[in-house]
């Protein structure tokens, strides 16, 4: 377990370490995105937090190496763009548990369904 915990942390750092080489208006948008998912919540684990993290700076990174403006990559609406990249994150989401947890609760009801006497 401390082991993980210390490889995450390293990941991180990582991640961190790729942003800071990404060119000012590049750093500034990921630092946004990076903001407002943590505002935006939901993405309960670890692993999907950087997993999803990665993910973003590979595509800061590509798009800085294509050079194509910032706002290619998030379209007109930010917001929206950075919805739609938390939805594609789906199984460290506490909403998507929860959601299996309601399921199977109503799987279990309905199995324990009495036949009409």
């Amino acid at each position: 377990m401390a082991f993980k915990m210390l490889e995450q942390k390293r990941q991180y750092r990582r991640y961190k370490a790729r942003i800071a080489q990404l060119p000012p208006s590049y750093r500034t948008a990921v630092a946004g995105m990076e903001r407002y998912i943590n505002h935006l919540g939901g993405v309960g684990d670890a692993e999907s937090i950087l997993r999803m993290l990665d993910d973003l700076a590979d595509l800061f990174e590509q798009a800085a190496a294509d050079g194509s403006p910032v706002r290619e990559v998030v379209g007109d609406d930010p917001v929206e763009f950075a919805e739609a990249f938390v939805r594609n994150y789906p199984a460290g989401q506490w909403i998507v548990r929860e959601q299996d947890r309601l399921r199977r609760a109503i799987e279990a009801a309905d199995g324990e369904t009495e036949a009409p006497a």
